[in-house]
C-alpha cells in the first residue's frame, strides 16, 4: 500500500511538471513527462493532458452539438446514452433513440427522445427499427458503447441499415492516445479501448463511404458518410473481418496514426464543409 501511495505521489509530481512544460510551449517535453507520470500509476490527469496535447480545440462533446445544431436531424440514434448528457443537446424537434443497458439519466426524456434499457444487439434483434422512428430513416446516429471493437462493429452494420445516402454515423473514441488506454481490457480510468480498429475496417473493407476522424478529445470521433442501407458486405462477412483485426496490434499505427485513421482537423468550418459535402467529392 505504501508503494502504491508513494508511485501515485511520483506520478502526481511528473504531471504538474508536466503542466509547467505545457505552460512554457514545451508541449514535447510535456508529452514525455506524462508518459513518465503513467508508468509510475493509473493517473487520469497525465491521460486528459495527453489528449489536450496531440488533439487540442473543442471536445467531442461540443463538436457533437454543433454537429446537431447544424444538421437538425428529424430522427437520431445514440448507442451508450450513460447519464444522457447528450440528449440535452438534441433539438426538441428530433424524433430520438438512445440505447444502453444501464441508463443513468440525470434528466427525464423529452416528449420526443425513447430510452431503451438494452444491449444494442438486443435492440436492433427485437424492434422494429423503422416503426420507432415513424417510417423515417436515421438521419444521425452516434455510436458510443462497449469499448471493444467489435461490438461497435455489430453496431455500425445494424444502423447503416436503416440509413440513406444522406445520413451521418459518428463513432467515438476511435484515435488511441496511448497503448494501456487502448486495450482491450480495462487497465486504466481514462479507456478507449480498441474501436480505432474499426476505422482500419471500413477503410479496407468500404472504400465507398467517407471516412474522417475528427480530431477531437479526448479520443476523436469519427464521422463516416456516404452510407449504403443496402450494402451486406460487413455483415455477411463479419466473424471473418473480427479475427482479422484482432490480429493486429496497436502498434501498426506507429508513425502512421494520422494517416491511418484519416485525422481530419478539429476546426469547425472544415468540418461543417464536410458535412454539407455528404461525403461527395
Amino acid at each position: 500500500m505504501q508503494s502504491q501511495s508513494a508511485d501515485r505521489s511520483r506520478a502526481r509530481r511528473l504531471y504538474y511538471q508536466a503542466t509547467i512544460q505545457r505552460l512554457l510551449g514545451h508541449n514535447d517535453r510535456a508529452v514525455q513527462l506524462c508518459h513518465d507520470a503513467l508508468r509510475c500509476a493509473d493517473y487520469s490527469k497525465a491521460h486528459n493532458l495527453l489528449a489536450e496535447l496531440e488533439l487540442p480545440g473543442e471536445d467531442y462533446f461540443r463538436v457533437l452539438a454543433r454537429i446537431h445544431a447544424h444538421l437538425q436531424p428529424a430522427t437520431y440514434v445514440e448507442i451508450g446514452i450513460d447519464q444522457g448528457r447528450s440528449f440535452e443537446i438534441v433539438s426538441p424537434g428530433t424524433l430520438t433513440l438512445g440505447i444502453d443497458p444501464n441508463p443513468r439519466l440525470h434528466k427525464p426524456p423529452g416528449p420526443l427522445q425513447r430510452v431503451f434499457a438494452q444491449t444494442s444487439d438486443d435492440f436492433f434483434a427485437g424492434n422494429d427499427v423503422r416503426a420507432e422512428l415513424g417510417g423515417r430513416p436515421i438521419d444521425l446516429a452516434f455510436i458510443d458503447g462497449m469499448h471493444q471493437f467489435e461490438f461497435a462493429f455489430r453496431d455500425f452494420i445494424n444502423i447503416e441499415k436503416y440509413c440513406t445516402r444522406d445520413s451521418t454515423v459518428l463513432i467515438h473514441d476511435v484515435y488511441p492516445i496511448d497503448a494501456i488506454s487502448a486495450a482491450r481490457e480495462r487497465a486504466s480510468s481514462f479507456w478507449s479501448g480498441d474501436i480505432w480498429r474499426l476505422i482500419l475496417i471500413l477503410k479496407k473493407y468500404r472504400p465507398d463511404l467517407a471516412v474522417n476522424t475528427i480530431a477531437a478529445r479526448p479520443t476523436g470521433l469519427a464521422m463516416v458518410q456516404n452510407l449504403d442501407p443496402a450494402s451486406r458486405l460487413l455483415g455477411d462477412r463479419q466473424r471473418e473481418i473480427i479475427a482479422e483485426f484482432l490480429a493486429i496490434d496497436l502498434d501498426v499505427l506507429d508513425g502512421r496514426k494520422k494517416e491511418m485513421l484519416n485525422h481530419f482537423a478539429n476546426d469547425w468550418n472544415a468540418i461543417a464543409r464536410l458535412l454539407d459535402a455528404k461525403g461527395r467529392k
